[in-house]
């Protein structure tokens, strides 16, 4: 075929001819000239590299085409060696494709990846640097990634250096990945002044998401441990400025600053720094963290000097040097607890606790503990105080006394007087320590004298709790000093004078009832009775219930001990008095002794009347007890008889628990008295309130009741009446339920106090396993067929009846719960005979 435009160097197959004819009608068509080169892509390399030429001599500004032809080019020669011409002429192609490419950077980036994969370091940088400079700089973060990966892995670490500071011009937020490079290679200076600079610059935001406390700990860290090789920062001011700056971490970077001076040489400096870092920490951790690195310091110090004389050849026992080392080192140990201490006071200096663990600390150094005192009570503010600020005060004067220098500890207490506390109690408290000093040296004029100092009445008066007055204007009105000075007077004063002081405090209404109740005892002892009755009526005007209570209780008490019967009126006026308004909780004692003494000096019927109401009056839980008091002092008194009123009144009112009970005692006091027809009444009555599946007892008790004084008619009766009562609670269900749970946790020692409704799963498995369990056993109560014979009402006899209940059993009448008799009745029969038994249970009960 002949060659194309008159060229016999180029051949074209047939094949060829339509695309040929194709490019030559669109010249300037890119898909015409991609369609020729897809087809010719099989082809031989030169063709196929020919055709990009010329498609690219026609349409030089297609990125397409310069793209796919770079990369046809490339992939030509891999795998070959790089000292091959052919890689020269590839990149001679990257060459001209960039005189009309430079824009565009996936083509700059392929051609520095392949300068870079031909190790030409030089013409690699080059091109890198003609990229950043022909792109547009919104286009640079594509290059610099590639750029710096590549100076990285250079073997001298210069060009990279000045790479990376071109590249934190553009994106100084990088500055930790230049960092860790630096430090990567061995150029600590340059990184410590990078990362310094780094620290400074508040608007710096970390990638890596460290805060600013961190890297000043990596800076710390860093020329702290590498004192030879960062010359360009001065490392103790940079240290001590974090110290101003990050104050609740000082302990590390106090550790850093002593780590440069070791690391250096410098071990006197680095025992300097220790010692002032212990002496200003403020917290327990800083402490710990700078102590152990002291003692861990000095350890090593000894142990190299030992291995130094070790290896010298020279006696341990005559190394100065050594015994010096050993001496401080001991002297550190022992330190600990008062440097511990000091942490806790620079922390917190009005922390009482720790000024007197302090003065135990140089116990057996009198000088130092009055130095400690003295600054303590100089430095501890009362009002800031934490604990008693008082107490430094009295220690302080107690440890004069213990040295028997008793005018320092009087001036120490003087001086205590006067300080400003923040209670008064405070204040209180030292009058009393200086009173008590002086009763333990037998001065009791001066005790007396000191304690009515304490409790003159100062020129301004204050209330207690008036906070806007000091202490002293308020001390007067303290009990604690009152009471103390009350004791003194009746162990060394005049009867008068302990009287003034026992009217004074009444009078300024500081009185407690323990107080009232020691007044009227003092008196009492003194044989003045009716002053002593005077002071309880005083205290008894100052306070109310429940506080009057113990005065109340004393005053009658002491009141009835004195004249018993002789001023009886005035006695019930008092117990009138008691009881106006006397809650229910503390009625019950009061009551009591009104009846007692009702009993052993008045009227049996006033003290009736005195029991009765007590049963009124006092709590819900007590009134059963209450009766009970009042059934006994009845029965004593006025016989049995007279106790069925009494009785029925507190069936009436009593809750149904005690209830029953004393439904049960009255019924055997009828039975007793031989009024079976009450106690059978009685027990009917009672029926009603207990459930049979709970209260199996009472039942129990009315069957032997009945085998004793009943006969037929009056058993069915009685078993009449517990069916219809079990009927009734069936149709309770709630109720039900929780009886049964009652009954069933009762057995095992537990009471549950849990509604139907608040049940747990345990709990409803119980009330299953109970409701199973009476199901069994009233199966196994129903009567067999042969034991009908006893009651079947049919043509037999009454006597033909009892002659087979006495066959069957002549010593006991044979008793079945279910009777068959009343079949016959309907379920509404049954209820109205239950219904008829409460209505008549005490209407023949009235004594004869």
């Amino acid at each position: 075929m002949p060659s194309l435009n008159g060229k016999s160097d180029v051949i074209f197959e047939d094949d060829d001819l339509p695309y040929e004819e194709e490019i030559i009608r669109n010249p300037y068509s890119v898909k015409c000239w991609m369609r020729y080169i897809e087809f010719k892509q099989n082809g031989p390399k030169s063709t196929l590299n020919m055709i990009y030429e010329r498609a690219l001599k026609e349409l030089p500004g297609s990125y397409k085409l310069w793209y796919n032809y770079l990369r046809e080019r490339r992939k030509q020669v891999k795998g070959k060696c790089i000292t091959e011409p052919i890689y020269e002429e590839v990149n001679n192609c990257h060459e001209r494709a960039l005189v009309f490419m430079h824009k565009m950077p996936r083509i700059w980036l392929d051609y520095c990846q392949f300068l870079v994969s031909q190790c030409k370091i030089t013409r690699s940088r080059r091109t890198f640097d003609r990229a950043l400079r022909a792109l547009p700089v919104t286009q640079h973060p594509r290059i610099w990634p590639l750029y710096l990966r590549f100076v990285r892995n250079l073997p001298l670490p210069e060009t990279a250096i000045r790479v990376y500071r071109r590249y934190l011009k553009l994106s100084p937020e990088n500055a930790e990945e230049y960092i860790d490079y630096l430090r990567s290679v061995g150029r600590l200076d340059e990184a410590a002044v990078r990362l310094g600079a780094v620290v400074n610059d508040e608007s710096f935001v970390s990638k890596e998401g460290k805060s600013n406390y961190q890297l000043w700990h990596e800076l710390c860290d860093l020329i702290s441990q590498n004192p030879d090789k960062v010359t360009s920062l001065n490392v103790g001011a940079i240290i001590r400025g974090g110290l101003t700056r990050f104050t609740d971490q000082l302990g590390k970077l106090w550790c850093s600053l002593a780590d440069y001076y070791i690391r250096s040489g410098h071990f006197e400096k680095a025992r300097d720094v220790y010692e002032e870092a212990i002496l200003t920490v403020v917290t327990v951790r800083d402490f710990t963290q700078v102590f152990d690195s002291y003692a861990q310091f000095e350890e090593s110090m000894i142990a190299a000097k030992m291995e130094t004389t070790a290896e010298m050849g020279q006696d341990e026992d005559d190394d100065v040097d050594l015994e010096l080392r050993l001496a401080r080192f001991e002297q550190l140990i022992a330190r600990r607890p008062l440097l511990l201490n000091s942490v806790l006071l620079r922390q917190n200096p009005h922390n009482v606790h720790e000024w007197h663990k302090r003065v135990k600390l140089y116990e057996g150094n009198p000088r130092q503990i009055i130095n400690t005192y003295t600054e303590a009570v100089q430095t501890v503010d009362p009002m800031k105080a934490t604990g008693k600020p008082h107490s430094l005060w009295v220690s302080f004067a107690k440890f004069y006394e213990e040295n028997e220098q008793l005018d320092d500890a009087r001036t120490i207490f003087e001086k205590a007087t006067k300080v400003s506390y923040k209670q008064v109690d405070d204040l209180a408290a030292v009058w009393c320590e200086y009173g008590e000093m002086e009763l333990r040296h037998e001065n009791y004029e001066q005790a007396l004298r000191i304690l009515r100092k304490a409790t003159a009445i100062p020129s301004k008066k204050a209330e207690y709790f008036d906070a806007s007055e000091p202490v002293q204007n308020r001390v007067y009105k303290s009990l604690k000093v009152w009471s103390m000075l009350a004791d003194l007077e009746e162990s060394l004063g005049t009867f008068q004078s302990t009287k003034a002081v026992y009217d004074r405090i009444i009078d300024l209404r500081i009185a407690t009832p323990q107080i009232i109740i020691n007044y009227a005892m003092f008196l009492e002892e003194h044989n003045y009775f009716e002053e002593s009755f005077k002071a309880y009526e005083r205290g008894i005007a100052l306070f109310r219930w429940p506080n009057v209570y113990d005065i109340w209780n004393t005053y009658l008490t002491k009141f009835i001990d004195r004249y018993g019967g002789k001023k009886l009126e005035r006695a019930r006026d008092l117990f009138e008095q008691a009881l106006d308004g006397c809650p229910a909780k503390f009625a019950k004692t009061i009551y009591l002794l009104y009846a007692k003494l009702e009993e052993e000096y008045g009227l049996a019927r006033h003290a009736m009347a005195v029991y009765e109401r007590a049963t009124q009056a006092v709590e819900t839980e007590e009134r059963h007890h209450m009766f009970n008091i009042y059934i006994k002092r009845a029965a004593e008194i006025y016989g049995v008889t007279y106790t069925r009123a009494i009785y029925q009144k507190a069936i009436e009112v009593l809750p149904d628990e005690h209830a029953r009970d004393m439904c049960q005692r009255f019924a055997d006091m009828e039975s007793k008295l031989g009024e079976i027809d009450r106690a059978r009444a009685i027990y009917s009555y009672c029926s009603q309130i207990c459930d049979p599946r709970v209260t199996a007892h009472f039942w129990q008790t009315w069957k032997e009741f009945e085998i004793r004084h009943g006969n037929e008619d009056t058993i069915r009766e009685m078993l009449r009446i517990k069916r219809s009562v079990q009927a009734t609670y069936n149709t309770q269900v709630n109720f039900m339920s929780s009886q049964m749970l009652k009954a069933t946790t009762s057995s095992t020692g537990t009471v549950s106090d849990l509604a139907p409704g608040q049940m747990g799963i345990d709990d409803m498995k119980m009330l299953e396993q109970k409701a199973q369990q009476l199901a069994a056993e009233a199966e196994l109560d129903k009567p067999k067929p042969k034991e009908k014979i006893l009651f079947v009402r049919s043509d037999t006899s009454r006597s033909e009846l009892a002659e087979l209940s006495k066959q069957a059993n002549p010593d006991e009448i044979d008793i079945d719960d279910d009777d068959d008799d009343d079949e016959d009745q309907g379920p509404d029969e049954v209820q109205l005979e239950q219904k008829s038994v409460p209505t008549a249970v005490f209407g023949g009960l009235k004594d004869d």
